[in-house]
């Protein structure tokens, strides 16, 4: 290779974190190629988040990789919810159960046709999702991985983006035809564009406030001991010393430790270690196989999700605090958005209008879940914790129901998140045919499916295994998809000539299926890439090329 050539790719992703892969994934299912630029030498095998959303498991199933992530993490039998503790080897304060792997798909299995949830959410820590995802994209020929490739400078030059990349090999510069930067917090690609976050930085509280400590530890036995039939995906110590949460990451031994009772600037590892041991209550055995200072309660957006050619993707465009488990599934989303928008600017197919509608869509999503989880901090910052939980007799157990009913209601926010998770929509886009219909109310806890434009496409199971292949999610393609969803054969020609003669990627799918017609309102529908609605009519427009070129920025 001649060195003093760039080499090119048609999109650089900055970033091989859980978001850039999903990205390079993504646009592999379009047919685009790309690049993944990662300074680490592969993806950090330190525990991080462990909430994938139904909507990232939505996103996984259409890369073929949901069953197999639900095989990571805790075992199928191993429940997903949340317990609260005075100590380990204390009281429990709350229990909220929440089914693990094995029940899901049980009750996967036993939905109603028109159940909206067909990849529940699932626990798994993002260290262990990340290296699947990893091995997954290095078996696909169309995504390069260079990871210890550290990239120094990002220039969109106005017909190209040129990337800076120091290597094992030394200094080289790539030309690309976009590049996006899932670069996480510190981002450099933001930085270079000169775009600032706005919004609100840590909050000053006791429980998950100022600066804290996340840590991997091992910790032989405190199932067998102390946990047992209590023992949950996320467990709380709660008392007037400590607060603290080990999250379960393997159901044996090893566990995710957030807390703001340790200070994360002491170097002392035997600090971490006798806090956990105060928080258990009587010594067990400790080993601290990782740690690190983190700062929760951030609700950032940046200002811009990109300019021109280079876009910005995940932690690189919004930092989350991490209740909920918001952060990275949201970042999966962006992922779904832009993938299809970069693929249709590479193929030629995409308007002027199409790649800056990414920012126009994702950004108020960012800007409505970052306010979501805050409201999750700040909500556990206000549970008091009074001395007397502890205590035997008549006020410790006054204080006992009452600090556990506030946790319990906390918990239950943290879990009942489905129209966080699903309820994402694109009202008002520039790439969406509104209809004149108003959408359902933007509720926190509950999904509505809804054929209005803009939204995520209603589900449909289409048959009665629930299997792959049987979701309505499942035919439709990575293309636009129209649907047909009434007896009568509708006349989809025009609709198919003028993608056909603009090179737009399309199928028709026919449900002759009156709820799936209920679902979605119309007779014709016509759903994006990332399976959200872009416009429905009970028949086909008079210009369906009119149409089209609405969706795709023309």
């Amino acid at each position: 290779m001649d060195r003093d050539r760039p080499s090119r790719t048609p999109v650089a992703i900055v970033g091989g974190g859980p978001v850039g892969l999903l990205l390079a994934l993504l646009l592999d299912h379009h047919g685009c190629e790309s690049v993944v630029f990662d300074s680490a030498d592969s993806v950090l095998a330190e525990p991080r988040g462990s909430t994938h959303g139904a909507r990232t498991m939505e996103h996984y199933r259409r890369l073929g990789l949901a069953s197999r992530v639900r095989e990571l993490g805790l075992p199928g039998g191993h429940g997903a919810g949340i317990s609260f503790f005075t100590r380990y080897a204390g009281r429990l304060l709350a229990q909220l159960p929440w089914p693990g792997a094995d029940e899901v798909r049980a009750r996967v299995a036993a939905a109603d046709r028109t159940d909206q949830v067909p990849e529940p959410m699932h626990r798994a820590n993002q260290m262990y999702v990340e290296r699947l995802l990893l091995a997954h994209a290095g078996t696909r020929p169309g995504i390069t991985l260079r990871y210890g490739h550290r990239v120094t400078a990002v220039r969109d030059t106005g017909d190209h983006v040129t990337v800076a990349v120091t290597g094992p090999d030394g200094p080289r510069v790539w030309e690309a035809g976009y590049a996006v930067g899932c670069d996480g917090g510190h981002s450099l690609v933001r930085r270079s564009l000169g775009i600032s976050y706005t919004g609100e930085g840590s909050i000053d509280q006791d429980v998950l406030g100022r600066r804290a400590t996340a840590a991997h530890l091992r910790v032989p036995g405190l199932y067998g001991r102390f946990l047992r039939e209590r023992a949950a995906w996320s467990n709380w110590v709660f008392n007037g010393e400590i607060a603290l949460n080990l999250i379960a990451l393997d159901g044996v031994d090893e566990f995710f430790l957030l807390t703001s009772s340790a200070d994360p600037d002491d170097p002392d590892e035997g600090a971490v270690v006798e806090l956990v041991r105060r928080a258990v209550g009587v010594p067990v055995e400790v080993e601290v196989l990782g740690r690190r200072a983190w700062t929760p309660g951030a609700a950032l957006v940046a200002e811009r999700f990109g300019t021109g050619r280079v876009q910005l993707a995940g932690d690189a465009a919004h930092l989350f605090t991490p209740n909920g488990g918001f952060g990275m599934n949201t970042g999966a989303d962006d992922a779904a958005n832009l993938a299809w928008k970069l693929a249709g600017a590479v193929q030629g197919w995409a308007g002027p209008g199409l790649l800056p509608s990414y920012g126009a869509e994702r950004r108020p999503v960012a800007l409505r879940n970052t306010a979501a989880a805050r409201e999750l901090n700040v909500a556990l910052g206000a549970v008091g914790r009074p001395a007397s939980l502890e205590e035997d007799g008549a006020a410790g157990e006054a204080a006992r129901r009452r600090t556990g009913a506030e946790l319990a209601a906390y918990g239950r926010l943290t879990m009942d998140t489905l129209g966080v998770q699903l309820g994402a929509r694109y009202d008002g886009s520039p790439v969406v045919v509104a209809d004149g219909t108003a959408p359902p109310p933007d509720d926190f806890v509950t999904y509505t499916p809804s054929g209005v434009p803009g939204g995520r496409a209603p589900h449909l199971w289409l048959d009665a295994g629930h299997g792959l292949g049987g979701s309505l999610f499942d035919r439709i393609g990575p293309g636009f998809t129209l649907l047909s969803l009434c007896g009568v054969r509708q006349d989809t020609a025009g609709f198919e000539k003028a993608a056909r003669e603009s090179g737009i990627p399309f199928s028709v799918v026919r449900v002759d299926d009156p709820a799936g017609r209920e679902l979605y309102g119309r007779d014709l529908v016509l759903v994006r890439p990332d399976q959200h609605v872009a416009w429905r009519g009970n028949r086909a427009p008079r210009n369906p090329a009119e149409v089209l070129a609405a969706v795709t920025g023309r």
